[in-house]
């Protein structure tokens, strides 16, 4: 990695840390959260808020020229051509809920590409982290993606939002469970990814995600070895899109299967 890159993978993993710790304490006492509804099973609590102000306060101290786009609050602007993407928790479900699975997921991008990605996993201290062209990495060791025969061969996260009709999702469940597939879904798309990186799950699909949401976890996937759809992260930061990301011998199969079951 150039110094460049590295330093901010470096500090996208601190800031990553100490966001994840801060929502710790926030999680530790959920009972009094300040919970809203964006939307049908798309909430946000002040949790999220707070989270993602002191994400963009230390990013924007380490870096004054980047941009910073994140899920709950405006845009900042770029001077230096790096934009910040950021999820302060992705799975706000289940942190308002109790259950010890979300994330902060952090993405640095370039024009087109997506440079670096930080999903760090707080309530297991799991941090999923890799930079463009040299690996992805589960703290410090190396990971890859799984070694299947097909998708009868493992378990393949699907992911769903209020966005699209719930009957893409539905369809693609049916065709994978019809190829002896199982399918995983733990609501947080970029857990899920990162999981596919590690070899957990074999791939992943969504009909629609956000940048802040995926961007991080694509990143992990290809540099794990595995295979995402080509797609403009300037496109993904615009208006988001489909995601298919998984192992090579069951990619173009999973590809096939959203093409049919996401069409309108």
């Amino acid at each position: 990695m150039s110094n460049e890159i590295t330093r901010r993978v470096e500090t996208a993993k601190s800031v990553a840390r100490e966001a994840g710790e801060l929502a710790q304490t926030y999680f530790r006492s959920i009972g009094d959260l300040v919970i809203e509804a964006k939307g049908k099973q798309d909430l946000v609590s002040n949790a999220d808020l707070e989270v993602e102000t002191f994400v963009r306060a230390r990013l924007a101290e380490a870096f004054p020229d980047d941009g910073i786009i994140g899920e709950e609050h405006d845009a900042k602007a770029s001077r230096s051509g790096y934009i910040w993407v950021v999820d302060p928790i992705d799975g706000t479900a289940n942190f308002v809920n109790g259950i010890p699975s979300w994330c902060v997921a952090i993405a640095c991008v370039k024009g087109d590409e997506t440079l670096i990605g930080v999903v760090f996993e707080p309530s297991h201290d799991e941090m999923f982290w890799g930079a463009r062209d040299t690996g992805a990495y589960l703290n410090d060791k190396p990971i890859s993606i799984a070694e299947t025969d097909g998708l009868h061969q493992g378990s393949t996260g699907v992911g769903m939002n209020g966005r699209t009709n719930a009957s893409f999702v539905i369809r693609l469940i049916e065709l994978l469970v019809d190829r002896g597939g199982v399918f995983y879904r733990n609501a947080s798309g970029a857990l899920m990814l990162s999981y596919v990186a590690s070899g957990r799950l074999i791939a992943y699909a969504e009909p629609h995600m956000n940048a802040w949401d995926c961007l991080a976890g694509q990143l992990l996937v290809a540099e794990a070895g595995g295979r995402i759809e080509d797609q403009s992260a300037s496109d993904m930061l615009e208006r988001g899109g489909r995601v298919v990301a998984g192992a090579p011998p069951v990619f173009d199969e999973l590809v096939a299967m959203a093409d049919e079951a996401f069409r309108g």
